[in-house]
């Protein structure tokens, strides 16, 4: 497909204007994904049929004037996402048959929208990864260097998108699930304030990290999907009564005066020169429309990476204790005992990945260590959301690089566990403290693949966030993959 309507705005008004009708827009990237998806493996699950049956009753609300915002609108969804009659398999054997019997709330949410869902992309195993390659089913590729990782965990929603095999998508943030895969695969992502977007129906990582989001080519068609996401929910006790304001209300206005935070451990050695170059450049264009940067320091950065990895991985031990092969799930064929069965039925589900957090998770919770690790990053927690609000005392938003380096190759990092965590250093504070952040294209390295930056934001201040992203994207030209 030849697609002239690049965004999800774009899409809204070709479908509004009858320049295109919602099953062809469906059709054609369905034919993206037959062409390409055997190349680039973003899919675990293709629902055309679905894809076609939705096309047609958007079309209905189109025609008599009642088109929604995202009405007609061909989408992925990230496989931890619940949707009901639709295999759901978090990339695991553990869940390989797994059809959910209910929607998550953001898939009611989207399904009540009308929206066109186009299947359900891979991703890291439980969403443990940084790459995409612990998958069992789609070890996903990045779209402007096949060679290379698209990042992960939603590495198959950013791929997609990046790949115009969806208009969008929804992916899931733990620790930087969205915001590094788009950074790689050069689109945009947002990872909303803990408790914006409802977790009922997402399969649970880290519960207190997790947040769903979505993947487009803009900010602005970020705000969009955001706007019907959000808002707070009786399934999800965590879920947020704050008012949900229109994310879109302040795309368009000037920044002059707005005060940008750069902490400088973000560019400090670790930061690859090009990236750092970008983010930079990136920021003067800031300064060039009015805003004003402000130098700081965020000490506690060098702690971030072993408090997120001690938190996230005592919560995914306490949550993948469910999968016993009794319930749902994987069951091991044979076995003499009941715990016999729980342990061949966890060994031949699970993936090594998966089973490494599990062990970190359980050693750090365990009798006499757990006020030595556990105890400690919590208390970290809080010092990284104090030295946070410090900066947003006196600043609007803070810019960093969204990855230290650009994709890379399987073979350079994937098989070292230490080198993939420190990966994510420049994302895993935002889930921490529980902040807004958007990854958005900001530059390209010597071989042409992506750079991203992000901006985050105070808390409940996606509108912030998004007005700056959509700022910097007016004055910068995004490319597309050569596929």
């Amino acid at each position: 497909m030849e697609n002239n309507f690049r965004t999800v705005l774009e899409m809204r008004s070709a479908l509004d204007e009858k320049k295109i009708s919602a099953k062809e827009l469906a059709q054609g990237y369905l034919k993206n994904i037959r062409e390409h998806d055997d190349k680039i493996k973003a899919y675990i699950t293709v629902t055309e049929e679905l894809a076609l049956r939705q096309a047609d009753e958007a079309q209905k609300l189109i025609d008599e004037g009642n088109a929604m915002p995202l009405t007609g609108i061909p989408m992925a969804i990230k496989d931890n996402i619940c949707t009901e009659g639709v295999l759901t398999t978090c990339a695991s054997r553990m869940l390989e048959n797994f059809i959910p019997p209910y929607n998550a709330t953001v898939m009611e949410k989207l399904n009540a929208q009308r929206i066109v869902m186009l299947g359900k992309t891979s991703m890291d195993e439980f969403a443990m990864g940084g790459s995409t390659q612990t998958s069992a089913f789609a070890k996903t590729k990045n779209p402007f260097d096949i060679s290379r990782v698209p990042g992960g965990s939603s590495g198959g929603s950013a791929a997609a998108a990046a790949a115009d095999m969806c208009a969008a998508a929804l992916g899931s943030d733990t620790g930087g699930s969205i915001r590094q895969p788009s950074a790689f695969c050069g689109v945009v992502g947002m990872k909303p304030t803990y408790s914006r977007v409802s977790r009922y129906g997402l399969v649970a990582f880290a519960s207190s990290l997790d947040q769903i989001g979505p993947i487009a080519k803009s900010s602005a068609d970020c705000a969009v999907i955001l706007n019907q996401i959000c808002g707070f929910d009786i399934h999800d006790g965590t879920s947020s009564k704050n008012p949900a304001d229109d994310f879109t209300k302040k795309i368009g206005q000037p920044i002059k005066g707005m005060k940008i935070a750069l902490p400088e451990e973000f560019f400090a050695d670790g930061i690859d020169e090009e990236i750092r170059n970008s983010v930079l450049k990136a920021a003067d264009a800031y300064k060039q429309l009015g805003a004003e940067l402000i130098e700081c320091s965020m000490p506690s950065l060098k702690y971030a990476i072993p408090a997120y990895y001690l938190i996230s991985s005592a919560e995914a031990a306490s949550n993948l204790s469910r999968y016993d092969g009794i319930k749902y799930g994987h069951r091991a064929a044979q076995a003499d005992s009941y715990e016999e069965l729980i342990k061949r039925s966890r060994s031949e589900g699970f993936g090594d990945e998966v089973k490494r957090r599990i062990l970190l998770g359980n050693y750090a919770l365990s009798s006499g260590y757990y006020d030595a690790y556990y105890g400690k990053a919590m208390a970290l927690r809080q010092v990284i959301r104090d030295e946070y609000g410090a900066i947003f005392e006196k600043c609007d938003a803070v810019l960093t690089p969204t990855t230290p380096a650009v994709a890379y190759r399987p073979e350079e990092q994937v098989s070292d566990p230490v080198k993939m965590y420190q990966a994510d250093i420049c994302t895993v504070t935002v889930n921490i403290a529980g902040l807004p952040a958007v990854s958005t294209p900001c530059g390209y390295d010597k071989d042409s693949m992506p750079i991203g930056m992000s901006i985050i934001g105070k808390r409940f201040d996606e509108q912030t966030v998004i007005q700056l992203a959509d700022a910097f994207e007016r004055t910068f030209e995004a490319a597309k993959p050569k596929l």
